[in-house]
C-alpha cells in the first residue's frame, strides 16, 4: 500500500496517471502484476527490525530518566525516539522511493537503473555521497519527532481510557485497537510533511532535478495543486496504518508482559521455601500497558 501512496504524491499533476487510490492500486496490478506492489520490500525488510528495537529502546530509557509518566513525558520519550531512528529510516525509505518509482507502468522494467535497495544506495553514495543516501533528512526529523510522540501518547492514553489490564478478555482487542489509533493520529499529525519528503526522495528520478530545497518544494508544489496537495495518498497511508501499528503495539506489549511474567516466575523459584511472597498491591493493576513497554 505504501506504493500506492509514494506514487500518488509524487506524480506529475500535469499528467497524472492515477486517479485515486482504487485505480492507482488497480493500475500497479495491470500494468506491473502484483509484484508491482512489493517493489522497494527489501529496504524495509532490512531496516524495520532495526527501527522498531530502536523505537521502543529509547522511548523506554528515555521514560526511565524522565521518571514520572505524565502524558508531556511519554510525547518527550517518544520524540526523542523518534528523532533518533531518522539515522536508519531516513537512507531506508530513499532506497524504497526509488525502487517503487522504477519502471512505472512497465510489467518487466527494460532498464533497471537499480538492481535491489542495497545497489541502490550504494549507486547514490558513489554519485551523491553521504549527503545523497540522506536526501530528506531534514523532512524525515520534522515528520518522526512530533510524529512519535503523538504515536506514544495516542497509545498511553488510549490504553488507560480503555483499561487494558493482563486479566481483561478483551485485552488483545484492546490493545490493537489503541495501537491501530496511535498509528492514524501519527500520520494524520505529520503527514503534510511526509508528502515534501517523499517529493524531495523522488527528485531526480529519470535524471531532472525541480525542487532546490524544502521551501522550493512546498511553495512549487501549493502553487501547482494547492493545498490539497499535503492530503495526496492518505486515504492509502491510513489504511495502512491501522493494521501495521495495532500488530506492532499489540505484539511488543505482549512479548514484553511474558518476558516479565518469566522473570517473576525465576525469582520466585529461587527464593527459600521459607520466604512468603507477598501478594501484589491491588494499585499495581491501574498501571497503564505503557509501563509494561517501558520495562
Amino acid at each position: 500500500i505504501r506504493s500506492v501512496t509514494v506514487r500518488l504524491q509524487v506524480q506529475n499533476v500535469d499528467k497524472p496517471l492515477y486517479r485515486g487510490t482504487i485505480h492507482c492500486f488497480q493500475s500497479i496490478i495491470r500494468q506491473e502484476s502484483m509484484l508491482g506492489l512489493y517493489k522497494g520490500i527489501g529496504s524495509p525488510m532490512l531496516g524495520l527490525t532495526f527501527i522498531n528495537a530502536i523505537v521502543f529502546g529509547v522511548q523506554g530509557n528515555a521514560m526511565r530518566k524522565l521518571g514520572r509518566d505524565t502524558p508531556l513525558n511519554q510525547f518527550l520519550a517518544g520524540a526523542s525516539a523518534g528523532a533518533i531512528q531518522c539515522v536508519i529510516c531516513c537512507p531506508m525509505e530513499l532506497a524504497k522511493t526509488r525502487m517503487q518509482l522504477q519502471g512505472t507502468g512497465e510489467k518487466k522494467s527494460k532498464r533497471k537503473v537499480y538492481k535491489n535497495s542495497v545497489d541502490c544506495l550504494v549507486r547514490i553514495y558513489n554519485k551523491e555521497g553521504i549527503r545523497g543516501i540522506n536526501r530528506g533528512m531534514v523532512t524525515t526529523l520534522v515528520r518522526e519527532t512530533p510524529g512519535f510522540g503523538v504515536y506514544f501518547l495516542t497509545y498511553d492514553t488510549l490504553t488507560r481510557s480503555l483499561g487494558c489490564e493482563p486479566e481483561d478478555p478483551y485485552m488483545i482487542p484492546k490493545l490493537l485497537f489503541a495501537g491501530g489509533m496511535s498509528g492514524i493520529a501519527s500520520w494524520i499529525s505529520t503527514y503534510p510533511v511526509d508528502v515534501i519528503k517523499s517529493r524531495l526522495q523522488a527528485d531526480g528520478v529519470g535524471g531532472v532535478n525541480r525542487y532546490s530545497g524544502i521551501m522550493d518544494c512546498v511553495r512549487q508544489s501549493v502553487k501547482k495543486e494547492g493545498w490539497r496537495v499535503f492530503t495526496r495518498g492518505l486515504t492509502s497511508t491510513l489504511l495502512r496504518a491501522f493494521p501495521v501499528n495495532a500488530t506492532t503495539f499489540a505484539t511488543v506489549t505482549l512479548f514484553l508482559m511474558y518476558m516479565r511474567d518469566g522473570e517473576e516466575c525465576s525469582i520466585q523459584d529461587s527464593e527459600p521455601q521459607s520466604v512468603q511472597l507477598q501478594p501484589l498491591q491491588p494499585q499495581a493493576q491501574s498501571t497503564s500497558m505503557q509501563a509494561i513497554v517501558q520495562q
